[in-house]
């Protein structure tokens, strides 16, 4: 059996038993989710490089090419979109096959430091963007305002849809989204979807920035991919909302 289908099969197994959230602090706001994620790579026996505030996945395999970016999401709240900080979402990384984890959890209340995941989607990465060429760098530069010694950053923060808001048929359960040629090694798991993504006519290949107007201009060019059909398909373990579909949202898509 694959590493991800050990970890999926796992964290189903572990939200359907009510292993439970934990937040160290009421200040804990990142880490509950990853710590729990954290848990089931290593009931798993899966070992991983340590994580780290900067590292990108989260979870680096060492005995397997994958790893694991791990997003933990409010329910209700945010959860059509993420916040993804100098790092866009991509199917390969540092030779890795890259898989996210998106779990969504009751709201913060005070005092309360337990909480159930109320689902959860696996997806590779490249169900989220497809390119794996694109390296982000931030960029800087001096001379602006009156005196001419201001640095101004370029530092992206890139916005990415969540499996949530791209598919329908995943509240309320667990679900795990691979490329279609993804060879699936256990027979724990059904198949309950086929989901395909249209490449775009045009890519956005530069942005420009207007100091004194405060507008923002954005260049595109033709995708050279303009309309190839990237196939998944979502996958549940048995007897766990197996006869529910999963498709994609037409809006999205």
């Amino acid at each position: 059996m694959g590493a991800i289908e050990q970890v999926f099969l796992e964290c189903e197994r572990a939200r359907a038993d009510g292993d439970l959230i934990k937040r160290v602090s009421a200040s804990d706001k990142e880490y509950h989710f990853q710590n729990w994620v954290q848990a089931r790579i290593e009931a798993c026996a899966l070992n991983y490089d340590d994580p780290g505030r900067n590292t990108y996945p989260d979870f680096r395999l060492i005995n397997h090419p994958e790893g694991y970016e791990v997003k933990g999401l409010e329910f209700p709240g945010r959860e059509a979109d993420y916040d993804s900080n100098s790092q866009v979402p991509t199917g390969n990384h540092g030779g890795r096959e890259v898989f996210y984890v998106f779990g969504r959890y009751p709201k913060s209340q005070r005092d309360v430091y337990e909480y159930p995941v109320v689902d959860l989607v696996i997806c590779h990465g490249s169900f989220l963007n497809a390119n794996t060429q694109y390296v982000h760098k931030n960029k800087s530069f001096r001379g602006f305002g009156s005196y001419g010694d201001i640095l101004v950053r370029d530092r992206k923060m890139y916005v990415v849809p969540t499996p949530f808001a791209l598919a329908s048929g995943t509240a309320g359960l667990a679900t795990l989204v691979v490329p279609a040629d993804h060879v699936i090694q256990s027979d724990r798991l059904v198949q309950v979807g086929e989901l395909n993504r249209v490449e775009v006519d045009e890519v956005l290949v530069s942005y420009e920035f207007n100091l004194q107007t405060n507008e923002m201009l954005t260049h595109k060019e033709p995708n050279p991919n303009a309309g190839t059909v990237h196939k998944f398909r979502a996958y549940r373990s048995r007897g766990t909302g197996d006869s529910k579909t999963v498709s994609m949202n037409e809006r999205r898509s």
